[in-house]
């Protein structure tokens, strides 16, 4: 079976990133481009059965059917599964042990899609572990204009899995006897807008004690209200305004394909990250232990704050330190054994999640812990909140190895300073009392920042010092 291609070869090269594919619509990616990369993922993962479904965005619905004709032209079933989250894509590759994809942009603007890729058990493939490879193949393909088929192409099924899903997570957390909790949930017109009634409300399961209010939850890939992306602090206006005008418990922003979530307290002041996972890890340490294990592990990245491992260590696990990225988070939570992993841009990985990242399971256990208390949401957060960061602040440098040794050779603390080399370079006071990070952006002439300290006054200091140095 010939399939030959109509439209231009696209250069994968432009959409293919480190863990996923990332392009603009009828550009970079098109339904062509989606047809052959399903061919070779086949290809590349020898997979039986494939996995299929996409976000809310106006092309996913095409990709995902050229890339259902390319996978059983290479002789896989497949099972399509409709509109899904990312977080619904590692549910479902978890519990069938099958290989996925789902195609979304993540938190990308309007007007970009990608895909996310899975192997079976919720796997990550990353550029080192196929991506590579399922770019190679397809490239040849689109470059070549065709794709042989097998005699004998695989089966197309459709299965919907979003009660399944919601199940999954209220097992995981129990939600039902917490105390009456008002809840502003803001998906941005993303995924959430799907996910959240069914977990979180009565469309799918019984009603919990939380009323939410709903903003944006109107399914729509132009995303009119803001960008789906609440790391950005213009983002969570709306739903900040929300928190306070309805007299709210907490607030929660999820991006666009809802594999992150970002929470802020009765005030709308935004929670750090870093302080929901230490929160979360209490949750997840202590339920380790009723089931018998001693010393459970705990992973975060090396810009997360200081207060992750001193809580881990506190409440009796083990904190392991990582690079920055999900596959780096991943990767440690398999070879440990962790039961719970944090980063500083909300994502939130779960041992009983098939070591994926899910912001909804983040979500549940912040509910869970403010609905087991009558404090408000700001207290309980101070609580995990003891230091002062400065957040990640980029700079536009021609060479960011010379601005880094630059940073390293001039940067006069006044103290006795230790210098680490994991993931750029970490220069941290000898007492523990300080830090900061500088890293280079791997796709941009950028060089991150991130600083933390005991007060405004060091942070400040430590901000303004190094980037002076840095843009000097």
């Amino acid at each position: 079976m010939r399939i030959a291609f109509d439209q231009p070869a696209v250069n994968l090269s432009d959409s293919f990133k480190a863990y996923d594919v990332r392009g603009i619509e009828d550009h970079t990616l098109n339904s062509d481009a989606a047809l052959a990369i399903g061919f070779a993922f086949v290809e590349v993962t020898e997979a039986t059965t494939v996995l299929v479904g996409g976000d809310m965005r106006p092309s996913s619905d095409e990709y995902v059917t050229a890339f259902t004709r390319g996978a059983i032209a290479a002789g896989a079933d497949v099972v399509q599964l409709g509109l899904i989250s990312t977080d619904m894509l590692y549910h479902a590759s978890g519990v069938f042990d099958a290989p996925g994809v789902v195609f979304t942009a993540s938190h990308n603007p309007a007007g970009y899609n990608g895909i996310k890729m899975t192997r079976a058990g919720a796997v990550p493939i990353s550029s080192d572990t196929g991506l590579a490879d399922i770019q190679r193949l397809a490239q040849g393909y689109l470059d070549a204009g065709c794709i042989s088929g097998v005699q004998t192409p695989g089966t197309v099924q459709q299965q919907d899995t979003l009660a399944a899903y919601a199940e999954y997570l209220r097992s995981l957390v129990d939600l039902s006897t917490i105390r009456p909790l008002k809840v502003v949930v803001d998906a941005g017109n993303g995924m959430a807008g799907y996910t959240t009634p069914a977990v979180l409300g009565d469309q799918v399961l019984e009603a919990l004690p939380i009323d939410i209010i709903p903003l944006y939850f109107e399914l729509d890939g132009t995303f009119p209200n803001h960008p789906a992306n609440p790391i950005e602090p213009a983002n969570l206006v709306d739903l900040q305004a929300a928190v306070r005008e309805h007299d709210a418990d907490i607030g929660l922003a999820f991006d666009g394909d809802a594999d992150r979530c970002f929470v802020v307290d009765e005030r709308g002041e935004p929670i750090s990250p870093s302080a929901i996972t230490a929160m979360v890890a209490v949750r997840e340490i202590a339920r380790a232990q009723d089931a018998g294990e001693t010393t459970p592990v705990v992973i975060y990245n090396l810009i997360t704050s200081k207060v992750v491992p001193e809580v881990v260590q506190a409440a009796g696990g083990r904190a392991i330190e990582t690079r920055v990225g999900h596959s780096f988070i991943k990767a440690y939570m398999a070879e440990h054994a962790a039961i719970f992993g944090g980063e500083h841009s909300a994502h939130y990985y779960f041992r009983d999640f098939f070591n994926a990242d899910t912001g909804m399971l983040a979500a549940m256990h912040v509910l869970a812990m403010l609905g087991a208390t009558q404090a408000p949401a700001s207290e309980l957060a101070a609580e995990y909140s003891p230091y002062v960061a400065s957040g990640e602040i980029n700079s536009r440098v021609d060479d960011q190895a010379a601005t880094i040794a630059k940073v390293v050779a001039e940067f006069d603390a006044g103290v006795e300073t230790i210098l680490k080399t994991m993931d750029g370079t970490t220069i941290e006071a000898a007492d523990g009392s300080w830090w900061f990070n500088i890293r280079p952006s791997n796709t941009e002439p950028l060089l991150r920042f991130n600083a933390e300290a005991p007060d405004v006054a060091t942070m400040e200091w430590l901000r303004d010092t190094v980037l002076a140095i840095i843009r000097s």
